[in-house]
């Protein structure tokens, strides 16, 4: 391990309870020991999950979030007591790793809570609603402190929580943290102060205009969090931990409207000011612990940080709070190694909060000890499986209902969170297997082959592997997802895989093997318009093909388009996006705290983005579009960057013994590719 490492190596404290080091894993929605949106239970999987990082030397693990009424069924967590006796089980075998764990327990997301159609269909139609009420309460679900726009469904006004719904609330959290801690979890977190839940739209002005006692005033704003700790204390007693899920700032211009790093702004969340006097006001009121970051689902980019955001994006406040309390702090997002260890030699935050690298590699920090780094599997902050809620203009959360019911698996990890279904199993018969094409999908199916016992012999036309996904990693921002290739090189080395270079097969017949993949990707669109020849494709540019000038039209708003309008932007240049839908990178399952950030940026940065609009010709020194009425304009353009899309480009079709994978088969994204690459894999 290097020797800057070290003090993650230390024991710290939170009230009496000792931790053997400063490595935690961070909640993450899906990973819910109670399980996630069905009728809570002891979940297999998660536990499958949390018992890996436990045995790979995690200092203190948080499962994720468990609301204290199910959000299927309506019944309160603690009402069905067998799961504690499961978890009381579960709690041996972990505490034998010399890990602890708290359980993250939620009032429930608020205006934030996820509606989908379904959803919004039962809040506007009555009959539905009661009829479906018993199963699913999507009114219950989104009460919010005072009447105000849910964050994800268009014209629906989430209802005001009524004092008898909040002390029922304070009452489930005292008696689910009383059964918590008879089952031996070692302390338990109070979601959240944090993100614009519930609880935290309580204590933003924004959102709470209650002229009741949980409102107007600081002490009345934050009365909710404070009645939970003190229930929690009365039923388990004052030496019993107690973490509190805290937002520094909220850095938030209002509803469904952000701030990004470096943005000028009026602050209508928590200020720093304020959170200056929240943070000892909670730690007063008995809780024994800060997991920090930033942000709420208006500015969701800060609690998950997308790979725009900054790495230890939250370092800075979550430093600078730790200043106004005495009980230890962790922060949270986009974290390094290297500046965790450095704030804690310097008494900055006590321990390094990390989440979704877990989930890409939950044995780490396992291979950072035993200095394996070249190993680990890097997080690329994705979100395309871990955290799919998705919005675009006019839409609801339009996830899918399997992404829906299934959070937190992973682009680059198929097994975690689904070992039932993607595996590693012994092949019965061994087989020479072709894979035509070295990108993500070929190199993928090497491994898992591997693994498996088969041979796979990659066929790469170029001289280098990769594929398009170099032309993906190229933009300077995207320094892990150059990792990745790195990692994808290094163990195909490791594994002894043949690759042969430079060698474009056109018919995979002229190959020897007992099985084929093929994963030959996918071809740019074209448009059919005057002077589309002169345009540049996407691929060009990001692989330094081909050199563009200072005023650049990129004609399709997809996350390409965007992606590359945001570099020309960082690099000091002028992006004008024309997009003909009626908005930006409207993919379904594509992470709303992805999309919104690069909308919040291009507005912030005055970023041109004419939506809804056909590109009729592109010109030598501009081109010209036409919006929703047929009104045409000019604008004016150095050079002009092609990105509509992809057509699937596969050297054969699919047949006995014959797979497509990634692009090949559909034009999709690196999971896709990934967990396409598995399914064919695991079946030669």
């Amino acid at each position: 391990m290097k020797q800057e490492y070290d003090v993650l190596l230390t024991p710290w404290k939170i009230g009496n309870l000792e931790i053997k080091n400063r490595i935690v894993m961070a909640p993450m929605g899906g990973t819910n020991i109670f399980g996630w949106t069905e009728p809570s239970h002891f979940d297999q999987e998660a536990a499958k999950l949390l018992m890996t990082v436990a045995d790979n030397n995690c200092g203190l693990i948080f499962p994720g979030v468990a609301t204290v009424r199910d959000i299927i069924g309506n019944a309160w967590l603690y009402q069905r007591k067998g799961k504690f006796r499961q978890l009381k089980k579960f709690m041996d075998e972990l505490h034998k790793t010399g890990a602890k764990m708290f359980i993250q327990m939620s009032a429930g997301c608020g205006r934030s809570f996820a509606l989908n159609d379904m959803m919004v269909s039962l809040l506007k139609n009555k009959v539905l609603g009661t009829i479906a009420k018993p199963i699913l309460d999507p009114e219950y679900n989104s009460l919010a402190p005072t009447a105000t726009p849910n964050r994800w469904a268009d014209g629906i006004t989430s209802k005001e929580i009524t004092k008898e719904q909040i002390a029922e609330i304070v009452y489930a959290f005292g008696e689910t943290a009383r059964l918590c801690k008879e089952a031996g979890v070692d302390g338990v977190e109070v979601h959240a102060v944090h993100e614009g839940y519930l609880l935290d739209q309580f204590t933003l002005p924004y959102v709470n205009k209650r002229t009741d006692e949980y409102g107007g005033s600081f002490e009345n704003r934050y009365r909710f969090a404070v009645e939970i700790v003190k229930e929690i204390k009365k039923k388990c007693g004052d030496e019993y931990p107690v973490s509190v899920r805290y937002s520094v700032t909220s850095k938030t211009k209002g509803f469904r409207e952000g701030a990004v790093p470096g943005e000028e702004f009026v602050e209508v969340g928590r200020t720093m000011e304020e959170s200056e006097k929240a943070a000892r006001y909670l730690q007063e009121a008995g809780y024994d612990m800060l997991s920090c970051d930033n942000g709420t689902y208006d500015a969701w980019y800060w609690a998950h940080p997308p790979v725009y955001m900054p790495e230890n994006c939250n370092l800075e406040d979550v430093s600078h709070i730790k200043k106004f309390v005495d009980i230890p702090v962790i922060c949270a997002g986009r974290m390094t190694l290297e500046a965790g260890a450095e704030a804690i030699r310097n008494n900055e935050i006590d321990a390094v909060g990390i989440g979704r690298q877990f989930l890409t590699d939950p044995t780490w920090f396992t291979k950072v000890i035993e200095d394996r780094e070249e190993d680990i599997k890097p997080c690329i902050s994705c979100q395309s499986a871990c955290l799919t809620m998705s919005k675009a203009n006019g839409t609801n959360n339009s996830q899918s209902m399997d992404d829906a019911t299934n959070m937190c698996r992973c682009a680059l990890n198929p097994e975690v969170m689904q070992s039932k279904r993607f595996y590693i199993k012994p092949a019965a018969v061994t087989k020479n297997v072709a894979i035509i094409g070295g990108g993500v999908g070929g190199m993928e199916a090497a491994l898992v082959l591997k693994k498996r016992g088969h041979t796979p012999v990659i066929y790469e036309k170029s001289d280098r592997l990769g594929g398009v996904f170099n032309a993906a990693a190229a933009p300077d921002f995207k320094k892990h997802d150059k990792m990745l290739l790195d990692w994808y090189r290094t163990q195909l080395k490791k594994e002894n895989i043949t690759v042969v270079y430079n060698t474009e097969i056109k018919d995979y017949k002229d190959i020897i093997a007992d099985a084929y993949i093929i994963a030959t990707g996918a071809r740019a669109k074209k448009l059919a318009i005057p002077g589309a020849e002169n345009a540049v494709e996407a691929t060009d540019y990001l692989l330094g093909n081909a050199e563009v000038g200072d005023n650049v039209v990129i004609i399709g708003g997809g996350l390409t388009g965007c992606e590359i309008a945001y570099d020309l932007q960082r690099k000091g240049k002028k992006p004008v996006i024309v997009e003909m839908l009626n908005d930006i990178i409207t993919t379904p399952n594509l992470c709303l705290a992805n999309s919104s950030y690069l909308r919040d940026y291009f507005k912030a940065n005055n970023v041109p983005v004419y939506l809804e609009s056909k590109t009729r010709e592109v010109r030598k020194d501009c081109v010209v579009i036409a919006d929703k009425n047929g009104i045409e304009k000019e604008i004016p353009c150095d050079s002009v960057i092609l990105s509509v899309g992809y057509n699937s480009a596969p050297l054969a079709k699919a047949e006995k013994n014959v797979y497509l994978v990634g692009d090949a088969d559909k034009v999709g994204n690196l999971r896709s590719a990934i967990w396409g690459a598995w399914k064919a894999a695991m079946s030669i």
